[in-house]
Formats: C-alpha cells, sequence, structure tokens
C-alpha cells in the first residue's frame, strides 16, 4: 500500500483534516498520480454539507492534476512521468460506454458519486492512527483527489500533451471547465445570430461564457446575483448582463430580444427559481441545459400549456456530455491559443489552506479556488 496526505471529511458538515492514510496498489488498468494540483468544485462542498447524498468518513476532490507515478500492468494510455489531468471514471464496459458515450455510463452514480468504492466494492484507501486501518470511503469520481496521492482508474486519466502548463491551471479542466464549455459545444451548439444565456457566473457558467465566445452566437448574456461577477462575465466574452438581484432575468431576456426571447439557456447555479426562470426565458423552441444540483430531491414547477405552445427543449447535462480523452487535451490547446481564458477564473491556495479556500468558495469571494501541492 502506498502512504499519502489527505484531507478527510468524517461527518456532514464537518471540516476537512489532514490525516495519512493508505492507498491501494494500482490494479492492472489503474494509475497512481501525484496530485500537484486540485480544484474544489461545488459537489465536494455540497457532499460535505450533506446537499448531495455521499457516504461519509470520505476523501473527495475531483479536479485533480499531477504526474504519473506508478500504472498498472494493462495500462497502454499514459505511463509514468506523464502530465495528467483526473476527471470522472466510467466502467469501459456497459452499452453506453463502448458506443463513445461514457458519461451516460450505467454505472456513473456508482463509480463518482455514491459508492466510495470500486465498482467490485473494494476499497481503494484506509485510515491510519486512531482509525486502525479502517476502511475509508474514496474513488470520489474515480480518484479522491484532495490528496497528496491519488489512486485513478485509466480511463479518467487524461494525458497532457505539449509544453508544460501550471498545474494549478490544468486542474479545473477535469470538472468545471469542461462542463461549461462542454454544455455549449455539445448540448447548446449555437447558430450564428442565436442568443445564449448563462444563469450563474460561477466557474462552470464563466467557463460556458468563453466557449459560446468561440461559437457564432450575436448574444451572449451572464446572469448573476453578484455584480463583481457579472463584471468579469463581461471582460470574458458576455455582449449583456442581467443583476437577478435588481431586476427579473426573463423580463430583461425578453427585453434584449425584442419579446423573442433567447435561443438557448443554461442553468449552472443550481437554484430552482433560475431554473424556472432559464426555462421561462427560452425562445418558441429553444433549449434549456441544466448543469446546475440543487439539494437531493428538489423539484421546479413549470407551466404545462405553456410547454405545449412554446415546445421547449429541456435537457440535463452531466460533465458537459464529453469524452474526456478526446475533449480536454482540445480544451487546453485553446486555452494555449489564448482563446479559453480560465487563468481568469483561477486563485490558489496551499493545501494546508483547504479550509480557507473552502470558506472563499461558499462566500463567492473566488471563482474557482485551487489547492496546490509541492
Amino acid at each position: 500500500m502506498i502512504e499519502a496526505t489527505a484531507a478527510v471529511v468524517d461527518t456532514r458538515g464537518g471540516p476537512f483534516e489532514p490525516e495519512t492514510v493508505l492507498l491501494d496498489d494500482p490494479r492492472p488498468d489503474e494509475v497512481l498520480v501525484r496530485i500537484r494540483a486540485v480544484g474544489i468544485c461545488h459537489t465536494d462542498l455540497s457532499v460535505r454539507a450533506g446537499r448531495t447524498p455521499a457516504p461519509l468518513p470520505a476523501v473527495l476532490g475531483h479536479e485533480g492534476a499531477g504526474t504519473v507515478v506508478a500504472v498498472g500492468a494493462a495500462v497502454t494510455r499514459v505511463r509514468p512521468g506523464d502530465t495528467v489531468i483526473l476527471t470522472f471514471d466510467s466502467c469501459g464496459a456497459c452499452p453506453p460506454c463502448l458506443g463513445g458515450r461514457p458519461v451516460r455510463c450505467e454505472h456513473w452514480a456508482a463509480l463518482n458519486l455514491f459508492g466510495g468504492h470500486r465498482l467490485d466494492g473494494s476499497a481503494t484507501l484506509r485510515g491510519t492512527g486512531r482509525r486502525g486501518g479502517a476502511v475509508l470511503h474514496g474513488h470520489f469520481f474515480g480518484q479522491s483527489s484532495f490528496a497528496t496521492h491519488a489512486l485513478a482508474d485509466e480511463r479518467n486519466a487524461v494525458a497532457v500533451p505539449g509544453p508544460a502548463l501550471p498545474f494549478e491551471l490544468l486542474a479545473p479542466f477535469g470538472c468545471g471547465v469542461q462542463t461549461g464549455a462542454g454544455a455549449v459545444f455539445h448540448v447548446l451548439r449555437p447558430r450564428p445570430g442565436d442568443t445564449v444565456v448563462v444563469f450563474g457566473a460561477g466557474a462552470v457558467g464563466l467557463a460556458a461564457v468563453l466557449a459560446a465566445r468561440l461559437t457564432p452566437a450575436a448574444r451572449i448574456v451572464a446572469v448573476d446575483l453578484r455584480p463583481a461577477r457579472l463584471a468579469l462575465a463581461r471582460e470574458l466574452g458576455a455582449t449583456d448582463v442581467v443583476d437577478a438581484g435588481a431586476d427579473d432575468p426573463v423580463a430583461a431576456v425578453l427585453d434584449l430580444t425584442g419579446g423573442r426571447g433567447a435561443d438557448h439557456t443554461l442553468e449552472t447555479s443550481g437554484s430552482v427559481r433560475a431554473l424556472r426562470q432559464a426555462v421561462d426565458a427560452l425562445a418558441v423552441g429553444g433549449t434549456c441545459g441544466v448543469v446546475g444540483a440543487p439539494p437531493a430531491g428538489s423539484e421546479v414547477g413549470l407551466d404545462v400549456p405553456a410547454l405545449l405552445a412554446r415546445a421547449p427543449r429541456i435537457v440535463g447535462v452531466n460533465q458537459g456530455a464529453s469524452v474526456p480523452g478526446r475533449f480536454l487535451p482540445a480544451l487546453v490547446d485553446l486555452f494555449r491559443a489564448g482563446r479559453l481564458p480560465v487563468d481568469r477564473l483561477v486563485r490558489a491556495f496551499p493545501f494546508a489552506a483547504i479550509e480557507e479556500a473552502a470558506e472563499a468558495a461558499e462566500a463567492g469571494e473566488v471563482v474557482k479556488p485551487v489547492l496546490t501541492l509541492p
């Protein structure tokens, strides 16, 4: 087994506490990664708070970036020394996986959120000291990267070719950037002259704004409650912004579009109120992509006669509907070319300051906090 330092959450609402843990040795299809940076995502904080169900005590973290240390005997996609981005896991064997749609993996929930272990039930992490070798829930999004080392599957470790980039800038690509940009590129697919409205100017929403700027969309509207986030959205490519604390977003979108409504909306905040607004702001036949995840069991009311008359398309979007092995290197290339400036979203914190970084994220003081490790 491999010794590592990890930030462990023991109980619902509890702190991230550094502990020495033991990782299982890599199996034939697994890789051991030395984590150099890891982003803090809304989902990590939602699990800790108990809004998203997942077993505890656990090591969370699912935006890891680092260097491959060791690989299993059957691994062919990466090798020791490779720089990799860690992303969501998939089984690789179910019909959706075999059909090139890993985000629709039949075992997605078990592998990424609710299992806390490998698909066969075996543990990847054990505690030391006071825990006496007891099993810890790991394998979070196939990685549990709030740690100095992470054990991942070959399928969710994506090599980053080309010149070296700072690890703190690579880490957010594995979830937040992939999710926002993928929702635009893979699901909404704006056409020339279209209007795209993004509800929520957090990391996912701003990644969507950056992606929309690279499409033929004529109007890109950002909606948020924080003026500073809206100012940043304008700097990153939004043609218009709406302060949802001062104005009715639906009325504002209708005004901006001459009463027609938006061709595409994307709800990234996890607010059911914002989701209803995102649907109501659509033009006839428009598409609303749903990315934000409110607490489990949340529901939203919709005007059924309006659905019949206006024929909106409402689609859930998980991880940007992406195939990470292809999409993540392409996104990194866009960043290198200066066309996807995700560095504008990132603030780095040392790993030991994980609580400070989490508090800054919860308070909205930082768009994308990223923990760095030596």
